[in-house]
C-alpha cells in the first residue's frame, strides 16, 4: 500500500455539514449515564438505534438512514469514546455502554428500540439486548458478534501463508486486536497520522474498496486523528476480557427477533449466534468484506426492513 498524506483537510467533514446531506436529520447531545454523547436522528416512529464500529462514526450509516427513516425514528450515534461523543477515562466495557444507549434511547421518549450494531456497535447491541431485554424490540449484529471465550484463543501470529493485502475469511488474522490493547504507545505513534492505520485496514476488510470514497475516508480519519479518539477507542479492545466476564452471567440465549447479516465474518456471526440466539436469522453477504452496511446498502436496507415489521408485527400481536 502506497502511504498518503491525510485526506482531511482536502473536505469539510464537520457534523453539521454532513447531516445536512441526509434531509429530514439533525444533530442532537444528551447527557446519560455521566457521559455526553451525540447522535444524529430523522424520520418518526418506532426507534431504530444505529451504533457504528472502529474505526468509523454516525457516518458509516449515511447510505441506509434515508431509508429507513421513511418508516422509523432512526438514531446513529457515536458512542462512548467516538467522534463528537465524550470521552471519559473509564466505561468502555460494553455493559456499561449498552447503559449509555437504554438511557439515551429512554432520554428521547422510547420506552423500547430497534437495535442495530455493527463491529464494535455489534457489541455494544448484544450486551444492550442482554442487559435491556424489555427496552429490545429487535436485535441485528453486522458482521461481528460480541466477545466470548473463543476471542481468548485468537492467534498471536497468521497461519504460514494465509496474510496478504485482504483477509483470509477462512484464516483471518486479527493483529489490532493485539495491537489496540498496548497503553499510551498507538496514541503516540498516530496522533495526526490515523490515516494511515485506516487506509491499510480499509483496504484489507473490504472486498468493494470503492465503498468508501476518498471524502469518506476523510471523515473516518478526521475522527481518530487526536490523542483523545485514539485511547478512548483501542479503550473498547481492551476492555474484551471484561467483556467476556460480564457475558458469563448473561442468559444462555436471547429470545428477542434477531437478525445477522454477515460478510467476511459470517462463519464467526453465524456460530455466536446460533448458540446465543433464539431461532435468529443469519443472511450471509458473501460479495461484501466487513463494511456491509456500505458495501452493500440496498441489500441491507431490504433486510432490515423486513426484520423489523416482522419483530414490530410480533410485538404488538403479544
Amino acid at each position: 500500500m502506497t502511504l498518503k498524506t491525510s485526506p482531511s483537510s482536502n473536505f469539510d467533514v464537520s457534523d453539521d455539514t454532513l447531516v445536512r446531506e441526509l434531509p429530514g436529520f439533525e444533530r442532537g447531545f444528551a447527557d446519560v449515564n455521566g457521559a455526553r454523547l451525540h447522535y444524529v436522528g430523522g424520520g418518526s416512529g418506532e426507534a431504530v438505534v444505529l451504533l457504528p464500529g472502529w474505526p468509523q462514526n454516525w457516518w458509516a450509516y449515511r447510505k441506509i438512514m434515508p431509508a429507513l427513516s421513511k418508516q422509523y425514528r432512526v438514531i446513529s450515534m457515536d458512542i462512548r469514546g467516538m467522534g463528537a461523543s465524550e470521552k471519559p477515562a473509564v466505561g468502555y466495557d460494553k455493559k456499561n455502554m449498552a447503559r449509555d444507549v437504554y438511557e439515551l434511547v429512554l432520554s428521547l421518549g422510547h420506552h423500547s428500540a430497534h437495535i442495530v450494531g455493527h463491529d464494535i456497535g455489534s457489541q455494544v447491541a448484544y450486551s444492550y439486548a442482554a442487559n435491556h431485554p424489555e427496552a429490545t424490540t429487535s436485535l441485528t449484529l453486522v458482521d461481528v458478534p460480541a466477545s466470548d471465550e473463543g476471542v481468548l484463543q485468537m492467534r498471536l501470529l497468521p497461519e504460514h501463508g494465509t496474510f496478504g493485502d485482504k483477509i483470509d475469511p477462512a484464516h483471518p488474522f486479527t493483529w489490532w486486536f493485539a495491537f489496540n490493547q498496548v497503553r499510551g504507545m498507538p496514541e503516540a505513534l498516530l496522533e495526526g497520522r490515523a490515516h494511515i492505520l485506516q487506509e491499510w485496514f480499509f483496504d484489507y476488510l473490504l472486498l468493494k474498496e470503492d465503498a468508501l470514497d476518498e471524502r469518506d475516508r476523510a471523515v473516518y480519519a478526521a475522527a481518530y486523528n487526536t490523542r483523545d479518539s485514539i485511547r478512548a477507542g483501542n479503550a473498547w479492545y481492551q476492555t474484551f476480557t471484561q467483556d467476556i466476564i460480564d457475558q458469563r452471567s448473561y442468559p444462555e440465549r436471547l429470545t428477542m427477533p434477531t437478525l445477522g447479516i454477515g460478510g467476511v465474518a459470517y462463519g464467526w456471526l453465524n456460530d455466536f449466534l446460533m448458540r446465543r440466539t433464539t431461532n435468529p436469522r443469519v443472511v450471509h453477504l458473501a460479495d461484501s468484506g466487513h463494511f456491509v452496511v456500505e458495501e452493500k446498502p440496498g441489500e441491507t436496507t431490504d433486510l432490515l426492513l423486513e426484520h423489523l415489521g416482522s419483530a414490530s408485527r410480533r410485538t404488538f400481536a403479544l
